[in-house]
């Protein structure tokens, strides 16, 4: 299964940009298959931006992560099952 997780732009030098994906996760990620710049929200997949989203998409999708992570935590693994479906 391949994952793509949202984040956003907050600066590019060339074809490396840096990427925030919230809570205070900064990496550096290539940008050079999509045509985007500073501010705007990007999909990126084992270190590449692959498709620019819009900043609901985005946020609607952290916030998902952001669920099946906490209850994960709280020792709930089944609960990812009800949530992805």
């Amino acid at each position: 299964m391949c994952l793509a997780v949202p984040a956003r732009i907050i600066e590019v030098k060339g074809q490396n940009a840096k990427v925030d994906f919230g809570g205070g996760v900064i990496r550096e990620v290539n940008v050079m298959l999509v045509d985007a710049g500073v501010g705007d929200y990007v999909l990126v997949h084992a270190g590449y931006a692959i498709q620019v989203i819009d900043e609901r998409s985005a946020e609607e999708t952290l916030r998902l992560w952001r669920m099946i992570l906490e209850e994960e935590a709280k020792g709930h693994p089944s609960s990812r099952n009800q949530i992805v479906k």
